[in-house]
């Protein structure tokens, strides 16, 4: 039986962080399950977007730098193959506020802990925890395990 129904759909938040690493795994072995696509989602700011002082930075410059970051991160969470479910999404802006306009007509949204951040992200509240609170789906929180070998 053919539907005509598009596949359920995953959204993870990858960052390149191990936490972001396990988020991905999980999303693919959870997504296999239940039939779904897995939209991996990758967001990046530049300097001046986000208000920071400091030289002016070409946009291209580091939508290159996100594109790359974010192939490596994909490639560390699956060294052989991709897999076949997997799609990709590079998106300028804040994490928390891509990660949550991309919930909306998910299945679930699944985020690592523990990502990268800095003193900005702790200022403004961890990707996660806006994400669990804001989200139009369920939420899934991946920890990162320092033992699990990634």
């Amino acid at each position: 039986m053919h539907s005509t129904e598009p596949a359920p759909r995953v959204v993870v938040g990858v960052d390149g962080s191990p936490a972001s690493y396990e988020a991905l795994r999980w999303a693919v072995r959870h997504a296999r399950t239940v039939g779904a696509v897995v939209e991996a989602v990758h967001a990046w700011e530049t300097p001046s977007s986000a208000g920071w002082a400091g030289p002016v930075i070409e946009p291209d410059f580091d939508a290159e730098q996100a594109r790359r970051l974010f192939a490596e991160a994909v490639s560390t969470a699956f060294p052989g193959e991709r897999p076949a479910e997997l799609r990709e999404r590079l998106i300028e802006g804040d994490p928390s506020e891509v990660l949550i306009r991309a919930s909306e007509g998910a299945e679930l949204l699944v985020v690592g802990h523990r990502g990268r951040g800095g003193f900005a992200r702790a200022m403004l509240g961890s990707v996660s925890q806006r994400c669990a609170q804001h989200a139009s789906c369920p939420v899934v929180v991946v920890r990162h395990r320092k033992d699990s070998g990634s």
